[in-house]
């Protein structure tokens, strides 16, 4: 089993509605679920989908063939009817569309009417839908039940009650209606949890100790605030929606050297102003996580869409040398984790740490059985209470054999935490000389560089041992590359390298990643911009350059089918 259900129409038609309450009832049912959302950055009108695949097998990408379309206006049934696979149905209202469709592909179910008889309001059509697609695939309602009643709850049980009616109408209709519905879910299994990007993102910093939370609501970073803002009361944290990203990144740098872990998130337009920011962090060894979430440019460019075109810049953003680590996670799960390892290399370098993501993945929701909390340690590397009021001098910036200075807690003794953006002394006080210049940029650059990338994990290597084809991305290339690399199984050696660590550049210390690509006959970079930055980067890193590279620049995110397609023609494209 594994079926693609797309819901089409405009804004404000309700889309993320029926999409939200499906992919629970999937995920609850213990299916694998993965939700992509295409919307366009205007409140009401235009056209928008949600897609959900869901499957008894698990799931990292999605594809262009649809099962199901629930066509909630006239464009989706003309955007969207081409996608269907043979047996596939359109879903649909002629009452509201104003048009009857012929043919096979389509079910013309009242949603409205449903809903007004059986809900009392128009407002229930949606619920009317969610239940006819359950049916459409027998699936009980049960779970559905009691997804309502948790939505609903503090609107009373007449809400509730309404609400179960419709969708049971909506559900009997498509079994009443629909006997050439093919159309079979598997048994269930044990619930999933279902979690997007952002989700991810937000659940990772707060299980890494994050405290402090400042930021411009800019998409797709957003959900990261949203996310921790809904639990800052379960776990003491203080979240800020700064007047703009200047000083959200100046107030997350000021709680950090208050004392606290702290965090800021951003897109595109947003991190270049926190460029100064970013500078200062460096210069003043100041620990501060900063989630970076890609979309296309530049100024406003696509807005709600996806790209990865900030790899260079997240890189060489800031005036001046010093050292920075970049991530990139590819699934929630390594959002996860890699939130917890970016809080920890922050802390233990004094350094800033940026977390590139973008709006597929940002916005993406995965199922997974669970979280490891063990992969999140918490070290404090803080120099605090007695241990620092026992010195019996402190400088900040003291010389040190790794460049790491004790970073203490102002407030917490009697000694002076001073710092400064200028170039500054061991005690933090402003100097010119050249001798004091060169010994910091050898501490706080120098020194700390070589332990840092130390830290940085090779990637992650999957498939054939001895490939003929390597794939090569890097962030949220992971699933669709994952998938691709099974299906061509089949029929070729096929194996993925996909980096998440990516700055300082991994070394092949502990796998020669080098070697697995020399040895193969194809080695192909897929990113998406159009530059090719990360194949730009491993040049400059390691020499090696690709030969192949596949770059989409749309906006769109990779679909399996997509991928199959250009690596089949690509050698006529290089």
């Amino acid at each position: 089993m594994d079926y693609s259900i797309k819901i089409g129409g405009e804004a404000g038609q309700g889309i993320q509605t029926i999409g939200d309450s499906l992919s629970r009832v999937f995920s609850r049912s213990g299916y694998h679920v993965l939700t992509h959302q295409d919307y366009e950055s205007r409140i009401r009108g235009g056209h928008n989908f949600y897609l959900i695949r869901f499957s008894d097998a698990p799931v990292t990408a999605v594809r262009n063939a649809i099962d199901i379309v629930i066509a909630l206006d006239n464009d989706s049934v003309v955007f969207h009817g081409k996608e269907l696979v043979e047996n596939g149905l359109i879903i649909y209202d002629s009452a509201t569309l104003k048009r009857t469709y012929e043919g096979p592909q389509f079910l013309d179910i009242p949603f409205v009417r449903l809903a007004v008889e059986h809900g009392g309001s128009k407002i229930m059509e949606n619920t009317v839908a969610t239940g006819a697609v359950l049916g459409m695939l027998g699936i009980e309602l049960d779970i559905l039940k009691e997804i309502i009643g948790e939505v609903f709850e503090k609107k009373g049980s007449s809400v509730i009650e309404a609400n179960i009616k419709s969708a049971q109408a909506g559900h009997d209709f498509a079994v009443r209606e629909c006997p050439a519905c093919s159309f079979s879910a598997a048994p269930r299994s044990r619930p999933k949890m279902l979690v997007a990007g952002n989700d991810a993102l937000g659940f990772g910093a707060i299980a890494a100790g994050c405290k402090f939370y400042s930021a411009y609501p800019m998409t797709p970073s957003t959900g990261i605030m949203t996310y921790i803002t809904g639990k800052q009361k379960e776990y003491g944290i203080i979240v800020e929606q700064a007047e703009d990203e200047i000083a959200a990144i100046n107030m997350a740098l000021g709680a950090s050297y208050a004392g606290v872990r702290s965090m800021t998130g951003t897109s595109g337009g947003g991190f270049a102003l926190m460029v100064e920011g970013v500078s200062l962090a460096g210069m003043i060894e100041m620990p501060v996580v900063i989630a970076l979430g890609q979309r296309p440019g530049p100024a406003t460019g696509f807005p709600t869409r996806t790209e990865q075109g900030e790899l260079l810049f997240a890189l060489h953003a800031g005036h001046g040398e010093f050292p920075r680590v970049l991530l990139a996670p590819g699934t929630p799960e390594q959002a996860f984790s890699l939130a917890g390892k970016a809080f920890d290399l922050a802390e233990k370098y004094q350094i800033p740490v940026i977390i590139l993501t973008d709006q597929y993945l940002a916005d993406s929701q995965w199922t997974f059985d669970g979280f490891d909390l063990g992969k999140i340690g918490y070290v404090d590397y803080r120099l605090r209470g007695e241990e620092f009021a026992k010195r019996a001098e402190y400088k900040r910036f003291a010389y040190t054999e790794t460049g790491v200075s004790p970073l203490a807690v102002p407030g917490d003794a009697r000694h002076v935490v001073s710092v400064d953006s200028d170039e500054h002394d061991e005690e933090g006080h402003i100097v010119e000389d050249a001798e004091t210049r060169i010994r910091m940029v050898q501490k706080r650059m120098l020194k700390k560089l070589p332990l840092i990338r130390q830290e940085i994990a090779p990637p992650l290597f999957y498939g054939s041992a001895h490939p003929e084809l390597v794939l090569v991305g890097w962030g949220s290339m992971y699933g669709v590359m994952r998938e691709t690399v099974d299906l061509l199984a089949k029929e070729i050696d096929i194996a993925m390298l996909h980096f998440s660590e990516i700055a300082p550049f991994p070394t092949t210390d502990a796998f020669d990643y080098l070697s697995v690509l020399r040895n193969a006959r194809r080695a192909v970079c897929i990113e998406q911009n159009a530059l090719g930055q990360f194949a730009l980067l491993m040049k400059m890193e390691t020499g090696y350059e690709f030969k192949e590279k596949i770059n989409r620049y749309d906006g769109r995110p990779f679909t399996i089918e997509d991928l199959i397609g250009e690596l089949h023609v690509h050698p006529a494209r290089v």
